[in-house]
């Protein structure tokens, strides 16, 4: 398999997704580098176009025939590739051999923390395909119980795993730089924690942490139906996030926190938040203060509670719609709290708050890829930071 390098075994997060990886040879990659760059050309080119003979990835690759034999071999040595017969087609001299790859050679540990009561887990096939779940509850846990939980999630993943493990992936709430150390995540009292390094040395894998909003809105661009030209994804949990892409590409910011939009104040007199402000948004639509809400209304005003708070959301949402120009809007979470009364009235708040020429393209919708989206995304990292395929 693929050896990653030092930097490989950082936290690393899947590139934009307009600028994908180039599928041809290039002379800028370090010496050292060449082989691990040129085995990510391989094994991209069949992800992207199923099976292939060795001619067809010297087309496609630009690299020699005797370089792609050479590397196809330990492709195969490694179990990643198998041949699967010979090319359909009469034509003169041997046939020609198709690749293709094997998706359960290795799998990958991926975690969504986003959740306020458990920590959901699966162990995922290189195609992102679910092989198996598991979770543990969080509890009351927070700051250092609150890894531990994080750290028996990934072990009996592990533990369950029947093929070798590539990494672990997570996707977490909170504001995460690029080395996988969460800056601040208020609702698991997590701050300047270096949750990728952490975790990695006590399960002995690489291990890729990310914005749980940022990779959902990545992960229903690449495997669900989402607009990667404009797209505002939010994630509703234990907390409440947001994930932009524009043009293809994750909006961070300088602070990393684009895409906040849980600590955007909309009740001044409201409710202590988690961040030390009153009334953002995460006191009103987050998971735990929602179901409170729910239950202490009575059974005829259920209803009107939840288009109250699809109508707030709706409100924050508008000038974002509106000064991005993002035409796709995401919801994420439980779907019997946020798709029916809640997602209509969001939808109707935006529309009427944005200018007309945005909102008669605009979509809002809950997450094609339901539960799993986080975790997937979890497991791209994963994939690209290890095997370099996105």
């Amino acid at each position: 398999m693929i050896q990653p390098t030092d930097a490989s075994r950082e936290a690393r997060t899947v590139p934009p997704l307009r600028q994908r990886p180039s599928r041809r040879a290039t002379e800028k990659v370090l010496a050292s580098d060449t082989r691990r760059h040129h085995l990510s050309l391989i094994l991209q080119c069949l992800a992207d176009e199923g099976p292939l003979s060795r001619a067809d990835l010297s087309r496609a690759t630009a690299l020699t025939r005797v370089t792609v034999s050479d590397l196809v071999n330990e492709l195969l040595a490694d179990g990643l590739v198998r041949e699967l017969g010979t090319k359909p087609g009469a034509r003169p001299g041997k046939p020609a051999t198709l690749l293709g790859l094997v998706h359960d050679a290795a799998l990958i540990v991926a975690l969504d923390l986003s959740d306020d009561t458990v920590l959901q887990g699966a162990l995922l096939a290189l195609d992102g395909e679910i092989v198996s779940r598991h979770s543990v509850p969080l509890g009351d846990a927070r700051g250092d119980s609150a890894v531990d939980r994080v750290v028996e999630l990934v072990r009996a993943l592990v533990d369950a795993s029947a093929r070798p493990v590539l990494g672990v992936g997570i996707g977490t709430p909170g504001v995460v730089d690029d080395a996988g150390v969460v800056l601040q995540a208020p609702n698991l009292d997590w701050y300047d924690l270096p949750l990728a390094e952490t975790v990695g040395a006590r399960v002995g894998l690489p291990v890729s942490v990310a914005n749980d909003a940022n990779i959902a809105a990545l992960a229903e661009c690449t495997f669900g139906a989402g607009d990667a030209d404009g797209l505002l994804l939010v994630a509703v949990g234990h907390g409440v996030g947001g994930g932009i892409l524009m043009d293809g590409t994750v909006l961070g910011g300088p602070l990393l926190s684009a895409g906040e939009i849980g600590h955007v104040v909309v009740e001044p007199d409201g409710a202590p938040c988690a961040c030390g402000n009153r009334g953002c948004l995460e006191t009103v639509l987050a998971v735990p203060h929602l179901r409170t809400r729910l239950a202490t209304a009575s059974a005829n005003a259920v209803e009107s509670e939840l288009r109250a708070v699809g109508a707030t959301l709706g409100t924050v949402l508008a000038p974002i719609v509106t000064t991005l120009g993002v035409t796709d809007v995401v919801l994420y979470g439980p779907a019997e709290l946020l798709d029916g009364p809640l997602l209509e009235a969001a939808r109707d708040t935006v529309t009427a708050r944005s200018m007309p020429a945005i909102a008669e393209h605009l979509d809002v919708r809950m997450a094609s890829l339901a539960r799993d989206v986080v975790l997937t995304g979890a497991a791209a990292q994963v994939r690209y930071a290890q095997l370099g395929v996105v």
